[in-house]
């Protein structure tokens, strides 16, 4: 009878003990790969060996950006995708001031418009025409689009790209928005736009 006992109670003992170590591996199991095995990604993409991390991280190779067929195999082939990211990021700016340029273009031909015509104020403002403002549509999406992709780059927390991010910035600002500063209506220069890179 103590040994028919002995018997029920190790089993109604064994169970809870056996469920909870299979808990207790898969848990660490699922922590390690999303530590990545101390390496700071884990493995996805269905076989492909990409290392991807959503915590800060300074991956190189084997790293991948976007899609799988972005995987970075080489030192040369992660130098080359940082020296992409930052010319991305400079083309943002490129685009802000395509943008800030093509208005002030609709600007200048409105206001020659009016040249020797008396009586008529011509500080009304323009509405652009339908192709004018397909032109300026054309031109926030382009950029809307740039800034989406900076900022699905940036979401992958590798410290290289978010420095070339941060370069394209900056360089693209002292390129693109060199400018004269001028004072009252005159003011309103690109610097004053938005100046990150999302939701443009």
């Amino acid at each position: 009878m103590d040994h028919s006992n002995h018997d029920m109670g190790g089993g109604m003992d064994m169970t809870p003990t056996s469920t909870l170590a299979t808990v207790i591996t898969a848990t660490t199991s699922t922590a390690a790969a999303v530590a990545g095995g101390g390496g700071g990604g884990h493995s996805m993409g269905g076989g492909t060996g990409c290392k991807i991390s959503m915590l800060w991280n300074w991956n190189t190779i084997d790293s991948c950006f976007i899609a799988s067929s972005w995987k970075i195999t080489s030192t040369g082939m992660f130098a080359g995708s940082c020296i992409g990211v930052l010319l991305l990021t400079m083309s943002l700016e490129f685009l802000r001031r395509i943008v800030t340029e093509y208005d002030r273009f609709l600007l200048r031909k409105h206001l020659r418009s009016f040249e020797g015509k008396e009586g008529v104020d011509c500080r009304l403002g323009y509405r652009p025409t339908i192709w004018e403002q397909m032109v300026r549509a054309l031109l926030h999406m382009m950029q809307f689009a740039v800034a989406y992709f900076v900022m699905l780059l940036a979401m992958y927390y590798n410290g290289y790209l978010i420095i070339c991010i941060f370069l394209g910035a900056y360089l693209g600002s002292f390129v693109f928005h060199w400018e004269p500063i001028g004072v009252g209506a005159l003011g309103q220069t690109s610097a004053t736009k938005e100046p990150t890179v999302c939701c443009n």
